[in-house]
């Protein structure tokens, strides 16, 4: 079983020792289009992601009819809430089909269950792991139920007080799941950058002593990039085929040229970290760049063989395979051995 620090997820390691986990969010972007979803599988799994999520719901399970009307949805936000999630929602029977379909891809299907129904449904075809939505972390009862499935559990903690998160994490430890995970998230649709607080995922990772991620909705993927470098161990991110197609999630989604440049990007990040050892010349750097880019003494004038070196006769210059710089009033007063032209780049056999 992997440390309190560690979670698996089917057959990868989650933690601050292995690459960061990259779930591709598909939320609703499937607009009921059974091939559409195929399509973003098909469209994570190309681009690198770990894990392709999507979201099991239903509207009349999960709003009121009494909801308020949402203003940042603009005209969508027309319909009733529960009408308008329930005209979105993944087809429940679709699941195991694209379940199968990611797995002929070689991506994780993952999907956040809303309901008990749901628990089930995801349990029965075998998720690697239950991801709990922001605004259910609240609902313990649901955490309670997922979490007796005895799988990895992974929550967002957009608008979560510390207390709220403590409180879901020993619901689910004391219900039998052992490895759980973090993100912290904003929720708002799109996230402005200046909320997302991404210093808060080292202080989690602290406080939990669980893996910590992000779950971005900001514009673009700098922010998802620049979580690596705090410590983020999961990103998610919303992606779609096309933003401008019709859905609540689309606008703010990623394209799949930006979804596969994420991606790289995090990579690119993990790399540059390195292990803070504060070391000299790569062994890339020392093939030309150490010798020829740094400096040494160079002859500032014409020395004849037989005299005595003084300091105006010379210089410091590019490139480094002479005498260090450092050694200047070493060479100060030697003896030419031979006519050293101008320019010449010193070496102690000159003297």
């Amino acid at each position: 079983m992997a440390s309190p620090a560690e979670i698996t997820i089917g057959p990868k390691r989650v933690g601050a020792s292995y690459p960061a986990y990259v779930i591709a969010e598909a939320g609703a972007n499937h607009n009921r289009d059974f091939d559409v979803a195929r399509r973003l599988i098909d469209t994570a799994a190309d681009a690198g992601a770990d894990a392709v999520k999507f979201q099991t719901y239903s509207g009349t399970t999960l709003y009121s009819t009494k909801t308020p009307r949402f203003d940042y949805l603009g005209d969508l936000g027309a319909k009733p809430a529960h009408e308008l999630l329930e005209a979105i929602a993944l087809p429940r029977d679709w699941q195991p089909l694209l379940a199968a379909h990611a797995r002929d891809v070689g991506i994780e299907f993952l999907s956040s269950p809303f309901d008990y129904a749901a628990v089930d449904e995801l349990d029965a075809i075998n998720v690697a792991a239950f991801k709990i939505a922001s605004f259910e972390i609240v609902d313990l009862g649901l955490i309670r139920y997922a979490a007796s499935k005895g799988r990895p559990m992974i929550f967002s903690t957009g608008m979560c007080t510390m207390g709220e998160i403590d409180e879901a994490l020993l619901v689910a430890r004391e219900a039998g799941a052992a490895e759980l995970a973090l993100l912290q998230c904003a929720s708002l649709y799109p996230a402005p950058a200046g909320v997302m607080n991404l210093r808060s995922i080292p202080a989690m990772a602290a406080a939990f002593g669980v893996p910590v991620g992000l779950s971005d909705h900001t514009r673009g993927v700098h922010i998802a990039a620049a979580a690596i470098a705090v410590g983020a161990t999961l990103i998610e991110k919303h992606f779609t085929l096309d933003r401008t197609m019709i859905g609540p999630d689309h606008p703010f989604a990623i394209e799949p040229k930006e979804l596969a440049d994420m991606i790289a990007y995090i990579r690119d990040v993990e790399a540059a970290l390195g292990d803070g050892v504060k070391r000299g010349p790569s062994p890339q750097e020392s093939v030309e760049m150490y010798t020829k880019a740094r400096r040494s003494i160079v002859a500032a004038a014409p020395i004849a063989a037989g005299t005595v070196v003084t300091e105006a006769m010379l210089c410091v210059k590019r490139p480094g395979f002479g005498i260090a710089p450092k050694l200047m009033e070493a060479v100060v007063g030697r003896v030419a051995q031979r006519d050293i032209e101008y320019d010449d780049i010193l070496v102690w056999d000159m003297f």
